[in-house]
């Protein structure tokens, strides 16, 4: 703020008629004069104070930029009782999916860099879930996991843009964020990733909105012949610390325009610790895609699912899962069949962490299906049953 200059009055009371400095006042023209100039200098000095603190007061404090660096690996053995020839599990499996072999599912490095306006991810990895989720990608994208930047435009308003997570389902491509070592049949089912840019708001700690203008349901490069925008939401909701609830959408054509099939899809799960040690995830995916071009009506699939977990200890946890998925109609998984996928699992897996940063899985789990879409040799079989056991390390 402006400081003024003050000024004192040295004028003689009314009637006064004693001069300053004259004889008998006790005072000289020197010493008042001095006293006059500490005078203006305190006042000076105090003023120049309180505009200094009252500065310091406006002005933010910024966060200083923070870059982080983690990893993560995961090996695993998974054993099919249907013991398929080329080692390749069911089709619709996309991660642990060798089978008899010793195999890496995923290791990442990542970089993440934040300030208190821009933010970062860069990610690079290998294993057999980018082989098979993004073989339909560029060769050089194959080993991007996530590459964005964002920008805070308002308050806890943020714009990214590159290649995310996607914002459909709770479960991710690291397995130790996961209740079960493997995925379940919605999140293999359904993008892992998204290309495109999202708007992003949290107005309070409970509440956060974000919209997506996407490339395409789990795409970073579109389909030829393909011009339509694809676009997402997501709504979350955390009434407190032991439970989370979301509704994600996505609206979209994967194939090319001239021959469009509009896809309509909506994602809703919680989570909720219902003790310190039980914790239950429950979720329902229901999708609808436009028949074929000329034709009325929607080919629809949904798919439920249960998960409960338990932890004895801080290292050793169980986890069971029921799960179905319905698609008669063949918009996900094509079978062929006179019923289409409409198969429901099973599973349970014991999980061992000796330490923070290392854990060791073991799991069982059965498929059973409606129609006989697995195969033993030669044989046609409703059932596929398997076991799995994974060592992860993170830091």
């Amino acid at each position: 703020m402006p400081v003024e200059t003050l000024t004192v009055p040295f004028s003689r009371r009314a009637g006064a008629s004693t001069p300053v400095g004259a004889p008998g006042t006790g005072l000289s023209s020197t010493n008042f004069s001095d006293n006059n100039l500490m005078k203006r200098i305190s006042l000076f000095a105090v003023a120049a104070m309180a505009c200094m603190q009252a500065s310091a007061q406006e002005a933010p404090a910024k966060e200083q930029p923070k870059l982080t660096f983690s990893g993560y690996a995961e090996a695993y053995y998974a054993y099919d009782f249907n013991q398929p020839e080329g080692h390749q599990r069911p089709g619709f499996l996309y991660s642990h999916n060798r089978h008899n072999e010793l195999n890496l599912n995923l290791a990442l490095l990542k970089v993440n860099y934040s300030t208190d306006r821009v933010r970062g991810n860069v990610g690079l990895m290998a294993g057999t879930y980018a082989q098979y989720n993004l073989a339909s990608e560029q060769e050089l994208l194959r080993y991007v996991y996530e590459a964005n930047v964002g920008v805070r435009i308002g308050k806890n308003l943020w714009v990214d843009a590159g290649i995310m997570p996607s914002h459909i389902g709770f479960e991710s491509a690291i397995g130790k964020d996961c209740y079960t070592l493997t995925r379940s049949l919605m999140a293999e089912n359904s993008p892992y990733y998204e290309a495109g840019a999202k708007i992003s708001w949290a107005p309070n700690d409970k509440w956060s909105f974000a919209a997506m203008y996407l490339n395409g349901w789990q795409r970073i490069k579109r389909p030829d012949g393909n011009q339509t925008p694809a676009f997402g939401t997501q709504v979350t909701f955390k009434p407190n610390s032991k439970v989370t609830l979301n509704w994600s959408t996505f609206g979209g054509n994967d194939k090319p325009d001239s021959v469009r099939q509009m896809r309509y899809f909506s994602d809703l799960y919680g989570t909720f610790g219902i003790t310190s040690k039980f914790s239950l995830i429950a979720g329902f995916d229901i999708g609808a895609e436009k028949k074929v071009k000329g034709q009325d009506g929607m080919n629809a699939w949904y798919a439920p699912i249960l998960i409960a977990r338990y932890a004895f200890t801080d290292k050793i946890a169980m986890a069971g899962r029921y799960e179905y998925y319905n698609d008669a109609d063949g918009v996900i998984v094509s079978t062929g069949t006179p019923n289409g996928f409409r198969t429901s699992g099973y599973s349970l897996n014991l999980d061992i962490s000796p330490v923070s940063q290392v854990m060791f899985r073991l799991e069982g789990k059965m498929y059973n299906s409606k129609d006989e879409i697995f195969t033993k040799g030669e044989t046609a079989r409703k059932e596929n049953f398997s076991i799995a056991t994974s060592l992860a390390l993170s830091f």
